[in-house]
């Protein structure tokens, strides 16, 4: 079955001593990549074959790659999110995958073009229908109707089996109406179908954590820590979402020193990750380690010097230095 998904992650405000603490949006500064390769019906390569690449997140970027004589392609620089990647070849028609780039390591893809592609023309009707209603629920979202979004997503999943993406963007837009129990519901289908899906346990993190449920949120969030890493550097950013979450759900359930140990492994993982740096810093503050918070404050008024926390952060060290 070809994948499917939003491309928007929940996010949940934690209020917390004198921050308010945010859980990992995509799209920051690093970029990811999509590789693959074209090859005909019986699988030789097809050189010179044209590929479009098409962000399909709300903004126009589109590109255009040659493959090489071994069929082979890369585009680097992609902003992390959904996209519609096409292959065509002269005399050998077209084919179009949705795919989802991560950060890190490039997200991988093989067309093949010409004759059948082992897909009947009805299996093919389905996939478009099911595409359609899928992209309708995507629209809806994205416009703030839950409900209407909701109904589409459901009705995406009942047009093929096994559509573990369907039932993810039902948990989200339940999650948006603050529907906790049915968002619950809609990401364990998820992991039912996908036991590996580190984005439903985001999810089920976010809503345990918004339920103030932080033992379960943990739970959930070291889960989704646990699976990023399996899935090597080609994880793209889940694993840094997934511990930047894990720091957030400790610290508002007062473990502030756990809380510390993974917002400096997502440092360690992603240097430029602003937000980390801050929340370091108050968990310094919150321990009395003022002279390691001067530096955390520091880097991220450097990498967000008009920052959400950029005011907070300044009061904080005009205090400290003084």
């Amino acid at each position: 079955m070809f994948r499917l998904i939003s491309g928007r992650n929940l996010l949940t405000l934690a209020l917390a001593a004198c921050a308010v603490f945010l859980f990992a949006a995509p799209g920051q500064a690093q970029t990811g990549a999509l590789q693959g390769k074209v090859l005909d019906a019986k699988g030789n390569p097809l050189e010179k074959a044209v590929v479009t690449i098409e962000f399909t997140d709300g903004i126009n970027r589109k590109y255009e790659v040659k493959t090489n004589k071994k069929g082979e392609f890369i585009q680097i620089g992609l902003a992390p999110g959904n996209y519609k990647a096409t292959a065509s070849f002269e005399n050998l028609g077209a084919e179009a995958i949705p795919v989802r780039v991560r950060l890190g390591d490039p997200t991988k893809v093989e067309f093949k073009l010409g004759a059948n592609t082992g897909m009947s023309k009805e299996d093919a009707a389905k996939a478009a229908a099911l595409k359609a209603v899928f992209e309708q629920g995507v629209a809806l979202s994205k416009e703030g109707k839950y409900d209407e979004a909701i109904a589409k997503f459901t009705e995406a999943s009942g047009m093929v089996p096994g559509c573990y993406d369907c039932f993810y963007n039902v948990g989200f837009n339940h999650s948006q109406k603050k529907e906790y129990d049915q968002a619950e519901a809609a990401f364990l289908k998820a992991i039912e179908m996908k036991s590996n899906y580190v984005e439903a346990y985001n999810g089920l993190a976010t809503v345990y954590n918004a339920q103030k449920k932080f033992d379960k949120a943990a739970e959930a969030s070291a889960k989704a820590i646990e699976l990023a890493g399996a899935a090597g550097p080609g994880g793209g950013g889940g694993g840094v979402d997934a511990e930047y979450n894990q720091g957030v759900i400790l610290w508002n359930a007062g473990k502030i020193p756990e809380a510390a140990e993974h917002f400096q492994k997502v440092i360690f993982m992603k240097p430029d990750h602003a937000d980390a740096h801050y929340q370091l810093g108050m968990a310094f503050v919150n321990q009395n380690k003022l002279a390691d918070a001067v530096p955390m404050f520091e880097k991220y008024l450097q990498l967000a010097p008009d920052g959400q926390f950029a005011a907070t952060a300044k009061g904080i060290l005009s205090s400290i230095k003084k």
